[in-house]
């Protein structure tokens, strides 16, 4: 199997890295896989603290990775996608480590949700984002489990619906970053320094007060939304969406 996720131990810092540059790290079933046991490794391990997670290339994570589902694709395998995504944004959330996201580059759909899992997000100056979905003929569904808790709810219905890109300054002010910073490293590795002094206790029982509202969503809302991606991703309107885009077209809708 290709190591499409970096692993690395510095300190008492856990960094995974997505490194599928040639695909602009877009999560496909084999990187979801990876980086779920990447997060298990991380929490194995006692004198670990916080988890960085990071990119190669200049996109943090285009979201899916749609090569996997434009061919003979049912909606079984679309469900078993969208399950495998929600299963790994929940295990983030849930982790008793904090998260932090390093972005020193672009994020578009899917890639959305990893930072709305992560417990703070930091991203440089040349960093875009956008939810691209419904300009293909999909819906930012299983995603909206992460991002509806931490986006203002005006700017979320702006995103969701228009497509637009943005950049790290708006997406800081809309409650999507922590920090839109200069120095991503230099930033990441204050609040690591910090995250260090606590307590493997103090972090997890803290972190858990912060993410409980999250957790409830998913346990009230993730099988439906998982249900309504897949079903959106075999539609034949979601089918031109997605090859039109893989062929750098304008898409043909019907009617």
């Amino acid at each position: 199997m290709n190591e499409l996720i970096g692993y690395a131990r510095e300190g008492r810092v856990a960094r995974l890295t997505l490194d599928s540059p040639r695909n602009r790290n877009a999560l496909s079933s084999a990187m979801v896989v990876q980086l779920h046991e990447g997060l298990r490794r991380a929490v194995a391990d006692p004198d670990t603290r916080a988890v960085v997670l990071g990119h190669t290339g200049n996109t943090f994570c285009a979201g899916a990775d749609l090569s996997e589902a434009t061919g003979g694709d049912a909606r079984q395998a679309a469900l078993g996608r969208a399950l495998e995504l929600t299963a790994l944004l929940r295990a983030i959330v849930a982790c008793r480590l904090p998260v932090i996201a390093a972005v020193n580059g672009h994020v578009r759909a899917g890639g959305m949700g990893l930072l709305g899992a992560c417990d703070m997000a930091i991203a440089g100056p040349t960093s875009t984002f956008a939810l691209t979905e419904a300009r293909i003929g999909l819906a930012p569904a299983v995603i909206s489990l992460t991002l509806l808790p931490k986006l203002d709810p005006r700017a979320a219905a702006r995103y969701y619906l228009t497509g637009e890109m943005f950049d790290a300054q708006r997406a800081a002010e809309i409650g999507l970053l922590t920090t839109a910073a200069d120095d991503v490293d230099a930033a990441v590795g204050k609040i690591t320094a910090d995250l260090a002094k606590a307590s493997p206790q103090g972090l997890a029982a803290s972190k858990a007060l912060t993410t409980a509202a999250v957790l409830s969503g998913f346990d009230r809302d993730a099988e439906r939304l998982a249900e309504e991606s897949a079903q959106l991703f075999v539609t034949d309107e979601a089918r031109e969406g997605m090859v039109a885009f893989l062929e750098k077209r304008p898409p043909r809708w019907a009617g």
